[in-house]
């Protein structure tokens, strides 16, 4: 069995047992616990009450964070033409089209957001065995395949993020960094929560959220009221 931290012991008495916080009182009882030598995320750990066999009823969507996560994202992009010189200028990572698609495919992944143009779809879709499983395939429905390149990459680097369900109806979400202020990490919270409950399935009748956890990346969870 692993051993408890001092540290982690120490956390876990902040936690009133039975107790569900409203945002505000979690985010207060978060910064008061002992730290570690990193800038930890805050983390949400969300449980619906959805049936992720069912195709109707699988929850995803995009969000553009206020304050951001405080993460540094690099963001791909796949185009060619005028297009290359748009995503450099916005500030794109790394760009290109049948090179950089061969790069990847044969295992380079250091990289966090990916965008296609509409007309390099067609080749970006042989990397789906290597981007799907990662949640890094470009998508219409994120907006990650646009000819906007500009409009694009600039929301992915000022905190746009995609949520997406899991095979047992889980989402697991940053909102911030434990140093940002207590009022940027509940604003970031409250615009992802009101995208949450947007993207609802219609099919679903009764409780859409079960459990609903906050913590930051080395601490215990706060059960927040739904």
């Amino acid at each position: 069995m692993k051993k408890i931290s001092k540290r982690l012991k120490e956390a876990h008495k902040e936690i009133e047992k039975g107790k569900t916080y409203s945002i505000s009182e979690a985010i207060l009882k978060i910064k008061k616990l002992p730290k570690v030598k990193f800038d930890e995320s805050l983390d949400l750990a969300i449980s619906l009450s959805i049936d992720p066999k069912k195709t109707d009823q699988l929850v995803r969507g995009t969000v553009v964070l206020p304050h951001g996560t405080g993460k540094k994202r690099r963001v791909l992009v796949f185009c060619k033409g005028e297009a290359e010189a748009a995503a450099k200028e916005a500030g794109a990572d790394l760009v290109g089209a049948a090179e950089l698609i061969e790069k990847v495919a044969k295992g380079f992944l250091d990289f966090d957001c990916v965008v296609a143009t509409p007309e390099m779809m067609k080749d970006v879709s042989r990397l789906g065995r290597v981007l799907g499983p990662r949640g890094l395939m470009p998508s219409p429905k994120t907006g990650t395949v646009t000819n906007d390149i500009k409009g694009i990459i600039k929301e992915l680097k000022a905190g746009k993020i995609e949520f997406r369900v899991n095979k047992q109806g889980g989402l697991h979400v940053t909102i911030g960094k434990a140093s940002f202020p207590e009022s940027s990490l509940e604003n970031n919270f409250k615009v992802f929560f009101d995208a949450l409950n947007q993207a609802r399935p219609n099919t679903l009748k009764g409780q859409f959220i079960k459990s609903l956890f906050i913590s930051t990346s080395m601490g215990p969870g706060f059960r927040l009221k739904v």
